[in-house]
């Protein structure tokens, strides 16, 4: 994956300000060549840094009002591909990572209730290789997720 530097810092957080900018407009607010905003964005997209659009829904408005995250123990025996090919066909399971502790891996989740979640817990439950889970329900947002902040530090 690519590292950013301050230009790349930048553009991201011009595009954080204005997402629909142009190309033109945001080389023109910055001071840089149109050549080279193009370019930075499309290294930025091809080599993973700038993600999809998509990560950028707030889940709420696909009424997805619960969020919780589920710690899994999973067999060691089990191939891990099988575990996070059935994790990941579950669509409400919308992240997983490997963690180090008690448990194995990590599961955002998001239901429209508890009844949903009850649900997907099954589902997940169903998952080969998962042998246990525990689940906690967000109650509230403390710190919602940034990175403009670090981007800010990189741009200096």
């Amino acid at each position: 994956m690519h590292t950013l530097d301050a230009t790349d810092a930048r553009i991201l957080l011009a595009l954080d300000d204005d997402p629909q900018a142009s190309t033109m407009a945001l080389a023109t607010r910055l001071g840089l060549a149109r050549n080279t905003v193009h370019a930075r964005l499309r290294r930025l997209e091809d080599d993973g840094p700038l993600r999809e659009p998509s990560r950028r829904v707030d889940i709420t408005a696909l009424g997805r009002t619960l969020l919780a995250f589920m710690t899994l123990s999973v067999s060691q025996r089990d191939a891990q591909a099988e575990t996070a090919a059935a994790l990941a066909a579950i669509p409400e399971v919308v992240e997983v990572l490997a963690t180090t502790g008690d448990a194995d891996l990590l599961a955002r989740v998001v239901a429209v209730d508890t009844a949903d979640l009850y649900r997907i817990t099954e589902l997940v439950l169903a998952a080969p290789g998962v042998e246990r889970a525990s689940t906690s329900i967000a109650l509230v947002e403390v710190v919602p997720l940034r990175i403009a902040p670090l981007l800010e530090q990189r741009a200096g």
